[in-house]
């Protein structure tokens, strides 16, 4: 086994940021509702957790000014962005606009805002947080998802790598 040639130094935060953006995420806009009002933030931090119960997990910045109006509820859904949505990502990534300006959606059986033409989505009631540094690791149960006829468009997930949106590209066998 090899080991690094220099002892180990403080991590900055820049190449910290800049080697994690060499592992490839999804897109998704957790959102919510505040007083009748759909509310909600872009997110890359999203994964399963358990399927018996059902659990799924994001990640969001302490400093985070909508997060803590969605977790007043107790609830939010996720809603996972496809390949031509990469305009709804940057409509909710900025601060102090209208993030719904333009967006079509429709409420999920608790209200929580389900965007449309999204790869999938799913509704949770907030299960667990965890403080891990910066960030709050908050854990859901699955209370109702996108139905199987949500899943019948062709189309692929909006991602982001290296700092950029990207997207799938079927694999070509090699010959020989």
């Amino acid at each position: 086994m090899s080991h690094p040639a220099t002892p180990p130094t403080a991590i900055d935060a820049r190449r910290f940021r800049d080697t994690l953006g060499h592992y490839a995420s999804g897109i998704t806009i957790v959102s919510g509702i505040e007083d009748g009002a759909p509310i909600g933030f872009t997110c890359q931090s999203f994964y399963s957790v358990s399927v018996d119960p059902p659990l799924v997990s994001f990640s969001v910045m302490k400093t985070s000014t909508t997060y803590p109006r969605i977790a007043a509820d107790g609830k939010f859904a996720v809603n996972v962005l496809a390949h031509d949505q990469r305009a709804v990502s940057n409509q909710f990534a900025r601060k102090g606009t209208d993030k719904w300006a333009g967006i079509d959606w429709s409420p999920a059986a608790s209200g929580n805002p389900i965007i449309a033409d999204t790869l999938m989505w799913v509704d949770c009631e907030i299960w667990a947080e965890h403080e891990a540094g910066d960030h709050l690791i908050v854990i859901g149960k699955v209370v109702e998802m996108s139905p199987a006829e949500w899943h019948e468009r062709d189309t692929e997930p909006l991602l982001y790598f290296k700092g950029a949106y990207r997207h799938l590209r079927e694999l070509e066998q090699l010959a020989g």
